[in-house]
């Protein structure tokens, strides 16, 4: 009898300690989860550079390695939402979409739950038919560029696999530093960049920031981004640029941190004076400094919920050119503006229309308080002025994310014209450049997904940025 007494007792203290120890971990299940991975993504043959239309051959060797880079994040509920970094100039519809859609087959990610980022780097490979018609491309590069895009698109789903594979517990901050090197590249020549002493044009200079730190405290990866073109170099070897730069000399100061970039909205911003590899390096360490900066101060603690919205919006365009009028463009065009037109041509004569209007996709993610919205295309610096009048100076405003289509100008630069606001939409394939209600139609899905996630919204935020 007493040896079944001793039993007891001690049956009952398992008991308690394994129910205390269940509790635990339920307790611990309601906080953050979050795993990182990152896959060496550099060509290993020689390809062709994207972003430029002057280069004439292509690669000839590495600065340093590109990389895919994957966060994921999961709440106390169990939603979960996955940020892909990469250091490619952009996504092209079709591979965006065969990407998402993998994503959403394998693990259960919806669009809304997928942010498909590029650092925009003009020091990447070219990807599947993306602004093709600006490189001379013969048949071998073709195919490369064809067996590229494919590998690449299995990378980021296998980056994405190591991330969801290797959640753990973590807290996460968020932030806003400050660095000053994007300049406005339509209102200040860069001819004349050092002789110039009065920045002209808007700009946004935040660099935000989500910060992930795991149960020990030490940092497990830092999100960060800037609106400014990553166009500092023009060479013929691989690079990811001043992000790519940035990244490496937070993870040095970092050891075994993941440092993921996401490009702001700078269409229209470039880091001046450029065009060297002192100068990259250069606005890399400024821009790292700017987030370790951040990364040491008191931020703003997220709470772990976790809510997220996306829609396409469907935008129109302006009056397309007709068949004479392309016939007059081929013929009075030269290089990639010529081949562009005769691809529209060929488009007509083979009885397929022009575009009249492009779905566009807009996305809000919600990360405890912290706002974060995401724009398709190369999105002028406008957007993120005016998005954060309407959500909040602290939100995060990411472009090139889940389709580069093509340049989106605000109603502002549309109205002036040149290279973004109509130059270069040839040069994407589009037909002619966007229509009047561009930027009211794109801040109108921004309200309207930030209203469903429980953003607050400045209703008095109206009107353009500008004359």
């Amino acid at each position: 009898m007493k040896c079944l007494l001793i039993f007891a007792i001690v049956w009952g203290l398992l008991m308690v300690l394994d129910l205390s120890g269940l509790c635990h971990a339920a307790s611990a299940q309601t906080g953050w989860l979050a795993g990182v991975a990152r896959v060496d993504v550099t060509p290993q043959k020689s390809m062709w550079l994207a972003g430029y239309a002057m280069r004439d051959h292509p690669s000839d060797g590495t600065l340093h390695p590109l990389f895919v880079k994957a966060l994921v994040l999961k709440d106390g509920a169990g939603h979960q939402a996955l940020l892909i970094t990469s250091d490619v100039l952009g996504f092209p519809k079709d591979m965006s979409d065969r990407i998402r859609d993998r994503l959403k087959d394998q693990f259960q990610l919806s669009r809304a739950e997928i942010i498909l980022s590029s650092s925009h780097t003009h020091s990447g490979p070219v990807l599947g038919d993306s602004i093709r018609v600006i490189y001379p491309l013969d048949e071998a590069q073709i195919e490369k560029i064809a067996r590229y895009s494919a590998r690449l698109e299995d990378q980021v789903v296998e980056c994405a696999a190591r991330a969801l594979s290797s959640m753990k517990p973590a807290r996460l901050f968020s932030g806003n530093g400050i660095t000053r090197f994007a300049v406005n590249r339509r209102n200040n020549p860069e001819a004349a960049i050092l002789d110039t002493h009065d920045l002209k044009g808007p700009s946004d200079h935040a660099v935000p920031v989500l910060k992930v730190v795991g149960e020990d405290d030490a940092l497990m990866a830092a999100a960060f981004g800037y609106a400014c073109h990553a166009t500092v170099l023009a060479s013929y070897q691989w690079c990811g640029d001043y992000p790519g730069f940035a990244q490496i000399e937070l993870e040095k100061a970092y050891p075994g941190a993941t440092a993921l970039f996401f490009a702001g909205c700078g269409a229209d911003q470039n880091a001046l004076p450029r065009r060297t590899v002192p100068f990259a390096q250069q606005y890399g360490r400024e821009l790292a400094a700017a987030v370790e900066r951040v990364l040491s101060e008191n931020i703003n603690e997220l709470s772990p919920a976790l809510k997220t919205e996306y829609k396409e919006v469907e935008l129109a365009f302006g009056t397309p050119p007709t068949h004479e009028q392309l016939e007059g463009m081929a013929k009075t065009y030269t290089g990639y503006m010529q081949r562009a037109a005769q691809r529209l041509l060929k488009q007509l004569d083979d009885g397929k229309p022009l575009r009249t209007s492009y779905p566009y996709p807009v996305q809000i993610w919600r990360i405890g308080n912290q706002a974060l919205v995401t724009l398709g295309g190369e999105v002028v610096v406008d957007y993120a002025i005016l998005v954060k009048k309407t959500l909040g100076r602290e939100t995060f405003v990411l472009g090139y994310c889940n389709d580069l289509m093509s340049y989106i100008p605000s109603v502002r630069v549309l109205h002036e014209g040149g290279y973004e606001g109509a130059d270069f939409q040839i040069g994407y394939g589009m037909p002619t450049k966007w229509a009047d209600d561009i930027e009211s139609r794109i801040l109108a899905a921004a309200r309207e997904l930030a209203a469903k996630v429980g953003i607050a919204i400045n209703d008095s935020a109206q009107g353009g940025i500008g004359p």
